[in-house]
């Protein structure tokens, strides 16, 4: 495996480079605040497929008017029991955001909501927006489609198909971070395919297939001409739980899906959030007994942790020692600053 020289970035600097490079493309300082955490959260947490690699897309996404800078997120249908939220494009980051905060809200006084955000640029980790409703109580679930371009192959075939398509759910606990379950429906995110690109490191066999539909290890065989296609997880099961994200996430609430081959270089979200209060429902009290049961139980064995641990493990480390950036990805990293006025990313 080839050696990867990382520079350690302090999360601190990183994340006000961050804000300085989307102010200098356009953003108001709440909107780039809200981009450059939630990208730098994602590093913290050992997801660099969703950090501050990605500053280079969004980019180039603003350039081809894929992405709005200070949109407002409109509410477009309000039946009581579901909120129908419209982003019109604009930066995923705030748009999700403030789609929860509307949840959040509805279903504090209800005792659920359903939320729907359609027509987002890029919303980034999943896992984010349901950490958002367990700080504030609540249990949720998230379907969420991807109009990239296809990327994933269905179960049984070799040509890609549909997007990564995630899914998540959180559950809070009292006193303790919550159970946080997050994943891409593909057997990888496509941006841990780019990460393991940037470093020139193979990626797991199984993940991946080329543009022959072989499998491959070789990562920049999803970005050749024509791409490789990423694999469902679980087989059958994946790709049962990737079509119901983009029927869900998108189908239903009248959003765009991924229905043709080719993208055009911007990401495109869809999410589908059914959020719950416990308190409101009256059930508070019964659902963390049995919550903690339930965990005492799975975890009663040595070795088996609970979803979400790792990131938080990576997050205490990555605290102390710093965020590795791997030389492309800051390579990359400076060209867009520099693209936007600035003397460079890391350079103050």
């Amino acid at each position: 495996m080839a050696e990867v020289n990382y520079t350690y970035v302090p999360w601190e600097q990183l994340q006000a480079r961050t804000i300085a490079v989307f102010r200098a493309a356009g953003s108001d300082l709440r909107e780039a605040q809200l981009i450059a955490e939630h990208l730098v959260e994602a590093n913290l947490r050992g997801h660099d497929s969703h950090g501050v690699g990605v500053v280079p897309m969004y980019l180039r996404s603003q350039r081809a008017k894929g992405l709005v800078l200070n949109q407002e997120l409109r509410v477009a249908i309000d039946t009581g029991a579901m909120l129908i939220c419209d982003a019109g494009l604009g930066a995923g980051q705030v748009m999700a955001h403030d789609a929860m905060v509307l949840g959040i809200e509805r279903a504090r006084d209800e005792g659920s909501a359903i939320v729907s955000l359609r027509n987002s640029h890029h919303i980034g980790r999943i896992g984010h927006w349901a950490e958002q409703c367990a700080a504030a109580g609540m249990v949720s679930i998230h379907f969420v489609n991807v109009v990239a371009g296809a990327i994933v192959a269905p179960f049984g075939g070799t040509q890609a198909r549909l997007g990564t398509n995630p899914f998540a759910a959180a559950f809070p606990r009292a006193g303790q971070p919550p159970v946080v379950v997050d994943f891409a429906t593909s057997t990888l995110a496509s941006g841990k395919v780019r990460v393991a690109h940037n470093k020139g490191v193979p990626i797991p066999a199984g993940a991946l297939l080329d543009n022959q539909g072989k499998p491959t290890t070789d990562p920049g065989k999803l970005f050749e001409t024509p791409p490789g296609a990423l694999t469902t997880f679980g087989e059958h099961k994946g790709w049962g739980l990737m079509l119901a994200c983009e029927l869900l996430g998108a189908a239903l609430v009248g959003a765009p899906t991924q229905h043709v081959g080719p993208g055009t270089g911007t990401v495109i979200n869809s999410m589908f959030s059914v959020i719950v209060s416990p308190e409101r429902l009256g059930t508070a009290g019964l659902f963390a007994g049995e919550l903690e049961a339930v965990l005492g139980w799975v975890t009663s064995e040595d070795g088996v942790r609970l979803p979400g641990q790792p990131e938080l493990d990576s997050r205490i480390v990555r605290i102390a020692n710093g965020i590795p950036v791997d030389p492309a990805t800051l390579d990359q990293l400076e060209a867009a600053a520099r693209d936007v006025g600035m003397n460079g990313f890391l350079a103050a």
